[in-house]
C-alpha cells in the first residue's frame, strides 16, 4: 500500500492545472472572471476520524467544521457545500441531519446538494463534504509555500485539547467533569473561526490549519516553503482544561503538539504585522500566540527552555 506522501506525489502528474497548486496545499484555487473560488474536500471515516459511539450530530458537525477550517486557512468566506452520505439506521441518520443543519447554519455555509450511497453490510461508514468559498479580494490566497525567513510563527486558540478529548471519549482520561467535558467538546465539535482567517489573510505569508498536529504541520510549511522553522515549546498555548487534567510539563506539551484535530490556524507573518494581528484577533474575540520564528535553511527545530530538544519520532497523525 503506498503511503499518503507517495500517493500525493503520483497524483501531481495528473493534477497539473494551476488551480490544483501542485497539490501542495489544502485547497484548490480557481479564478473565475474577477472572482476567486476556493474548493476543499474532507472525509470522515468511522473508526479513523470518529469513534463508532460518537453522537451522529457531532459527526456531522465535525464533517462541516473541518472543511470550514480549510477555507479559513485560505482566507475564504464559506459559500456552500456538497456532501456524500453513507446510508444507515434511520434514527442515526436523522440525528446526523440535525447536526448537519446546525453546523451549516452556524458557519453560514448552505448545503447545495450531494449524493447518497449504501455501504456493504458491516462496513465502516464514511462521509465526504466539498466546501466552496470565495477567496480574498485584496490579497493572494494564502498557501503553505510562502513562509519567509524572518517571519514569526503564530497559532490561534489552544493546542492539544482534542487529543485529550479523544482519550476522554474512550473513558481513558481522569479529571474533573467540567474539564473533561471541555476537552471532549474540542474533539467532537471543533470550532474554526472563518472570520479570523479572512481578516488575517492580507497580513500573513503562509497559512494552513492544524489538522494532523502542530509539529507535523509546521514541518510541512517548512518543507513547502524551503525554510527552517523553530518552535518554542513553552510558548505553545494550552487551555486551562488541558493544564488542569494533564499539567504542562514538556511531555504534556509534546503530546499536545503531536495530537492533531485542533483545527486552529498556523501562520507566518512579518514581525511588523504583530500589532495588527493581535488587534484583529482581539476584535473578533479570538486568541493568537507567537510561538517561533522562520529562518533560512530547512527543517523543524523544537526548543525547550532555550535549548534544542530532539524531535519526537512521531510528529503528528499520518495516514
Amino acid at each position: 500500500m503506498p503511503s499518503e506522501f507517495a500517493l500525493i506525489h503520483a497524483l501531481r502528474a495528473i493534477a497539473t492545472d494551476p488551480a490544483a497548486r501542485a497539490l501542495a496545499d489544502d485547497a484548490a484555487v480557481l479564478a473565475i472572471g474577477g472572482e476567486t473560488l476556493v474548493l476543499t474536500l474532507d472525509t470522515v471515516v468511522e473508526g479513523v476520524h470518529y469513534l463508532p459511539g460518537d453522537p451522529a450530530a457531532d459527526v456531522a458537525w465535525k464533517l462541516v467544521a473541518v472543511n470550514v477550517s480549510d477555507l479559513s486557512a485560505k482566507g475564504a468566506v464559506p459559500l456552500g457545500c456538497l456532501y456524500s452520505h453513507a446510508l444507515g439506521e434511520d434514527d442515526w441518520d436523522r440525528a446526523f441531519l440535525q447536526g448537519l443543519d446546525h453546523a451549516c447554519r452556524h458557519f453560514a455555509m448552505p448545503l447545495l446538494g450531494g449524493d447518497t450511497v449504501r455501504m456493504p453490510e458491516g462496513a465502516p461508514r464514511s462521509f465526504s463534504l466539498t466546501a466552496l468559498g470565495t477567496g480574498p479580494k485584496d490579497c493572494a490566497v494564502p498557501c503553505r509555500t510562502a513562509a519567509r525567513s524572518g517571519d514569526q510563527v503564530w497559532v490561534s486558540g489552544t493546542i492539544g485539547d482534542a487529543g485529550l478529548g479523544l482519550a476522554a471519549a474512550r473513558d481513558a482520561l481522569d479529571g474533573e467533569r467540567e474539564h473533561l467535558a471541555a476537552l471532549l467538546a474540542r474533539y467532537r465539535r471543533p470550532m474554526p473561526q472563518p472570520r479570523l482567517g479572512v481578516s488575517l489573510a492580507p497580513l500573513v505569508h503562509a497559512m494552513m490549519d492544524i489538522s494532523d498536529g502542530l509539529l507535523v504541520d509546521a514541518a510541512r510549511i517548512a518543507a513547502a516553503s524551503g525554510v527552517a522553522i523553530r518552535i518554542d515549546a513553552e510558548a505553545v498555548p494550552l487551555s486551562p482544561a488541558l493544564r488542569a487534567v494533564a499539567g504542562e510539563a514538556i511531555e504534556t506539551r509534546i503530546a499536545a503538539m503531536t495530537a492533531g484535530d485542533d483545527y486552529e490556524l498556523l501562520f507566518t507573518a512579518p514581525p511588523g504585522n504583530s500589532a495588527r494581528i493581535l488587534a484583529i484577533a482581539d476584535a473578533l474575540g479570538c486568541s493568537v500566540t507567537a510561538i517561533g520564528e522562520v529562518s533560512a535553511g530547512g527543517g523543524l527545530t523544537l526548543l525547550h527552555q532555550g535549548k534544542p530538544l530532539p524531535l519526537p519520532g512521531r510528529l503528528g497523525y499520518q495516514h
